[in-house]
Protein backbone atom coordinates (compact mmCIF):
# COMPACT_ATOMS: atom_id res chain seq x y z
CA UNK A 1 0.00 0.00 0.00
CA UNK A 2 1.53 3.71 -1.03
CA UNK A 3 2.01 5.76 1.92
CA UNK A 4 0.08 8.99 1.28
CA UNK A 5 0.68 10.70 4.48
CA UNK A 6 3.53 10.61 7.38
CA UNK A 7 3.02 9.96 11.42
CA UNK A 8 1.87 12.73 13.25
CA UNK A 9 4.16 11.15 16.41
CA UNK A 10 7.84 11.81 15.61
CA UNK A 11 9.50 8.92 14.54
CA UNK A 12 12.23 9.26 17.32
CA UNK A 13 9.33 8.06 19.54
CA UNK A 14 7.94 5.07 17.98
CA UNK A 15 6.60 2.58 19.64
CA UNK A 16 4.81 -0.04 17.34
CA UNK A 17 3.06 -3.13 18.42
CA UNK A 18 3.11 -6.25 15.32
CA UNK A 19 0.56 -8.24 15.56
CA UNK A 20 -0.24 -11.73 13.03
CA UNK A 21 -3.05 -14.07 13.06
CA UNK A 22 -3.50 -15.18 9.40
CA UNK A 23 -2.91 -18.86 10.59
CA UNK A 24 -3.03 -21.14 13.71
CA UNK A 25 0.74 -19.16 14.11
CA UNK A 26 -0.30 -16.37 16.38
CA UNK A 27 3.10 -13.66 16.87
CA UNK A 28 3.14 -10.08 18.27
CA UNK A 29 6.22 -8.35 18.48
CA UNK A 30 6.98 -4.66 20.09
CA UNK A 31 9.05 -2.81 17.85
CA UNK A 32 11.08 1.04 19.29
CA UNK A 33 12.72 1.62 15.48
CA UNK A 34 15.85 0.59 16.79
CA UNK A 35 15.20 -2.30 18.70
CA UNK A 36 12.65 -5.42 18.64
CA UNK A 37 11.94 -5.23 22.33
CA UNK A 38 10.11 -7.89 22.90
CA UNK A 39 7.70 -10.96 20.77
CA UNK A 40 6.17 -14.05 20.89
CA UNK A 41 5.17 -16.59 18.77
CA UNK A 42 2.94 -19.72 19.52
CA UNK A 43 0.84 -22.12 17.56
CA UNK A 44 -2.40 -20.92 19.03
CA UNK A 45 -4.59 -23.61 16.75
CA UNK A 46 -8.33 -22.04 16.88
CA UNK A 47 -7.59 -19.99 20.13
CA UNK A 48 -7.29 -16.80 18.63
CA UNK A 49 -9.85 -14.64 20.21
CA UNK A 50 -9.09 -16.33 23.28
CA UNK A 51 -5.47 -15.78 23.43
CA UNK A 52 -4.87 -12.85 21.37
CA UNK A 53 -5.89 -9.89 24.09
CA UNK A 54 -4.28 -11.64 26.91
CA UNK A 55 -0.48 -11.93 25.54
CA UNK A 56 -1.02 -8.51 23.94
CA UNK A 57 -1.55 -7.70 27.69
CA UNK A 58 1.27 -9.28 28.91
CA UNK A 59 4.11 -8.42 26.50
CA UNK A 60 3.21 -4.50 27.34
CA UNK A 61 3.16 -5.74 30.76
CA UNK A 62 6.80 -7.20 30.66
CA UNK A 63 7.91 -4.32 28.57
CA UNK A 64 6.78 -1.90 31.29
CA UNK A 65 4.45 -0.39 28.77
CA UNK A 66 1.18 0.32 28.81
CA UNK A 67 -1.10 0.99 25.32
CA UNK A 68 -1.28 4.43 25.47
CA UNK A 69 2.89 4.51 24.88
CA UNK A 70 1.98 2.76 21.43
CA UNK A 71 2.50 5.50 18.60
CA UNK A 72 1.78 2.92 15.66
CA UNK A 73 0.56 -0.75 14.96
CA UNK A 74 0.77 -3.47 12.34
CA UNK A 75 -1.52 -6.52 11.17
CA UNK A 76 -1.19 -9.56 9.03
CA UNK A 77 -3.60 -8.59 6.42
CA UNK A 78 -3.66 -12.24 4.65
CA UNK A 79 -4.28 -14.05 2.47
CA UNK A 80 -4.57 -16.63 5.34
CA UNK A 81 -7.61 -18.28 7.52
CA UNK A 82 -10.62 -16.46 7.21
CA UNK A 83 -11.46 -16.82 11.18
CA UNK A 84 -7.77 -15.95 11.94
CA UNK A 85 -7.33 -12.56 9.92
CA UNK A 86 -10.76 -11.27 11.15
CA UNK A 87 -9.62 -11.63 14.38
CA UNK A 88 -6.56 -9.88 14.07
CA UNK A 89 -7.20 -7.47 11.99
CA UNK A 90 -10.65 -6.51 14.07
CA UNK A 91 -8.86 -6.08 17.31
CA UNK A 92 -5.70 -3.86 15.86
CA UNK A 93 -8.33 -1.92 13.89
CA UNK A 94 -10.26 -1.26 17.62
CA UNK A 95 -6.74 -0.40 18.87
CA UNK A 96 -5.41 2.38 16.68
CA UNK A 97 -8.97 3.98 16.80
CA UNK A 98 -8.90 4.27 20.25
CA UNK A 99 -6.03 6.98 20.57
CA UNK A 100 -6.04 7.66 16.27
CA UNK A 101 -2.77 5.60 15.64
CA UNK A 102 -1.65 4.83 12.23
CA UNK A 103 -2.12 0.93 11.37
CA UNK A 104 -0.03 -0.33 8.97
CA UNK A 105 -1.36 -3.12 6.52
CA UNK A 106 1.24 -6.06 5.28
CA UNK A 107 0.66 -9.03 3.43
CA UNK A 108 0.97 -12.51 4.92
CA UNK A 109 4.30 -13.51 2.89
CA UNK A 110 6.33 -10.13 3.24
CA UNK A 111 7.07 -11.44 7.10
CA UNK A 112 8.54 -14.60 5.47
CA UNK A 113 10.70 -12.99 2.81
CA UNK A 114 11.68 -9.95 4.91
CA UNK A 115 13.05 -13.10 6.98
CA UNK A 116 14.81 -13.47 4.41
CA UNK A 117 16.59 -10.38 3.17
CA UNK A 118 20.36 -10.73 4.05
CA UNK A 119 20.29 -14.40 2.13
CA UNK A 120 22.35 -14.16 -1.15
CA UNK A 121 21.17 -16.78 -2.67
CA UNK A 122 20.09 -16.04 -6.73
CA UNK A 123 17.22 -19.11 -6.17
CA UNK A 124 13.59 -18.39 -6.36
CA UNK A 125 11.48 -18.79 -3.10
CA UNK A 126 8.52 -20.13 -2.46
CA UNK A 127 6.98 -18.69 0.58
CA UNK A 128 3.54 -21.09 1.68
CA UNK A 129 1.20 -21.03 4.27
CA UNK A 130 -1.60 -23.89 5.01
CA UNK A 131 -4.51 -23.30 3.14
CA UNK A 132 -6.89 -26.35 4.57
CA UNK A 133 -7.72 -30.03 3.19
CA UNK A 134 -3.32 -30.77 2.33
CA UNK A 135 -3.13 -27.31 0.37
CA UNK A 136 -1.02 -24.67 0.47
CA UNK A 137 -1.49 -21.03 -0.39
CA UNK A 138 1.62 -19.94 -1.95
CA UNK A 139 3.57 -16.90 -4.15
CA UNK A 140 7.21 -17.48 -6.14
CA UNK A 141 9.50 -14.47 -5.40
CA UNK A 142 12.39 -13.52 -7.11
CA UNK A 143 16.04 -11.50 -5.69
CA UNK A 144 16.23 -8.18 -7.24
CA UNK A 145 18.78 -5.99 -6.06
CA UNK A 146 18.49 -5.80 -2.11
CA UNK A 147 14.70 -7.23 -2.02
CA UNK A 148 12.63 -10.02 -3.30
CA UNK A 149 9.78 -9.31 -5.84
CA UNK A 150 7.00 -11.05 -6.52
CA UNK A 151 7.21 -13.89 -9.45
CA UNK A 152 3.90 -15.14 -9.05
CA UNK A 153 1.06 -13.86 -6.70
CA UNK A 154 -0.38 -16.17 -4.11
CA UNK A 155 -2.19 -18.64 -5.21
CA UNK A 156 -4.12 -22.26 -3.60
CA UNK A 157 -2.86 -25.25 -5.05
CA UNK A 158 -2.30 -28.83 -3.61
CA UNK A 159 1.14 -29.47 -2.54
CA UNK A 160 2.50 -32.10 -5.43
CA UNK A 161 0.80 -29.08 -7.98
CA UNK A 162 3.02 -26.24 -6.09
CA UNK A 163 6.16 -28.40 -6.36
CA UNK A 164 5.32 -29.85 -10.02
CA UNK A 165 4.76 -26.00 -10.93
CA UNK A 166 7.39 -23.62 -8.95
CA UNK A 167 10.51 -23.32 -10.64
CA UNK A 168 13.71 -25.25 -9.78
CA UNK A 169 16.12 -24.77 -8.37
CA UNK A 170 14.49 -23.11 -5.72
CA UNK A 171 13.92 -22.30 -1.95
CA UNK A 172 10.76 -22.87 0.56
CA UNK A 173 10.18 -21.09 3.53
CA UNK A 174 6.84 -20.48 5.71
CA UNK A 175 4.75 -22.79 7.40
CA UNK A 176 4.99 -26.22 6.16
CA UNK A 177 2.16 -28.88 6.97
CA UNK A 178 3.04 -32.24 7.49
CA UNK A 179 1.16 -33.27 4.42
CA UNK A 180 3.30 -30.62 3.12
CA UNK A 181 7.29 -31.80 4.33
CA UNK A 182 5.89 -35.92 3.09
CA UNK A 183 5.45 -34.11 -0.63
CA UNK A 184 8.59 -31.99 -0.51
CA UNK A 185 10.17 -35.28 1.02
CA UNK A 186 8.86 -36.95 -1.64
CA UNK A 187 9.73 -34.87 -4.68
CA UNK A 188 13.29 -34.31 -3.31
CA UNK A 189 13.69 -38.37 -3.37
CA UNK A 190 12.20 -37.78 -7.11
CA UNK A 191 14.69 -35.33 -7.95
CA UNK A 192 13.28 -32.54 -7.48
CA UNK A 193 15.69 -29.57 -7.18
CA UNK A 194 14.26 -27.70 -4.29
CA UNK A 195 15.71 -26.66 -1.43
CA UNK A 196 13.60 -26.34 2.28
CA UNK A 197 14.83 -23.66 4.74
CA UNK A 198 15.51 -24.87 8.24
CA UNK A 199 12.38 -24.56 10.73
CA UNK A 200 13.67 -21.48 12.53
CA UNK A 201 14.43 -19.46 9.28
CA UNK A 202 11.21 -20.61 7.86
CA UNK A 203 8.96 -19.58 10.84
CA UNK A 204 6.77 -16.56 10.59
CA UNK A 205 7.45 -13.90 13.31
CA UNK A 206 6.24 -10.58 14.07
CA UNK A 207 9.17 -8.90 14.40
CA UNK A 208 9.79 -8.92 10.95
CA UNK A 209 6.25 -7.72 9.72
CA UNK A 210 7.18 -5.34 12.39
CA UNK A 211 10.42 -4.68 10.83
CA UNK A 212 8.77 -4.08 7.21
CA UNK A 213 5.93 -1.75 9.21
CA UNK A 214 8.35 0.74 10.04
CA UNK A 215 10.59 1.14 7.26
CA UNK A 216 6.96 2.03 5.38
CA UNK A 217 6.31 4.72 8.67
CA UNK A 218 10.19 6.01 8.03
CA UNK A 219 9.67 6.60 4.15
CA UNK A 220 6.15 8.32 4.22
CA UNK A 221 5.79 12.20 3.77
CA UNK A 222 1.98 12.93 4.73
CA UNK A 223 -0.18 14.14 8.11
CA UNK A 224 -1.69 10.64 8.57
CA UNK A 225 -0.62 7.92 7.37
CA UNK A 226 -2.42 4.63 6.98
CA UNK A 227 -5.85 4.83 7.98
CA UNK A 228 -7.03 1.88 11.04
CA UNK A 229 -10.71 2.53 8.59
CA UNK A 230 -9.18 1.43 5.46
CA UNK A 231 -7.31 -1.74 6.21
CA UNK A 232 -9.10 -4.86 5.49
CA UNK A 233 -7.93 -8.30 5.44
CA UNK A 234 -7.17 -9.93 2.23
CA UNK A 235 -8.66 -13.33 1.06
CA UNK A 236 -7.99 -15.22 -1.93
CA UNK A 237 -11.65 -16.45 -2.12
CA UNK A 238 -15.08 -16.15 -0.56
CA UNK A 239 -14.81 -17.52 2.87
CA UNK A 240 -16.87 -21.00 2.51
Amino acid sequence: MPCETPPSRGLETIMLLAIDTATQLLSIALHDGDSLLAEYTLTAGRQHSAILAPLIKQIMTQATLHTDDLTALAVAIGPGSYTGLRIGVALAKGMAAVNDLPLVPVATFEAITAAQEARSSTLPLIAAIPAGRNRAIWAEYQRQDDSWRERRPPQISSWPDLLASCSQPGLISGEITEAGLRAICAAMANGARIQLLPPAERLRRAGFLAEVAWRRLRDCEGEQPFPADQVMPLYLKTPG
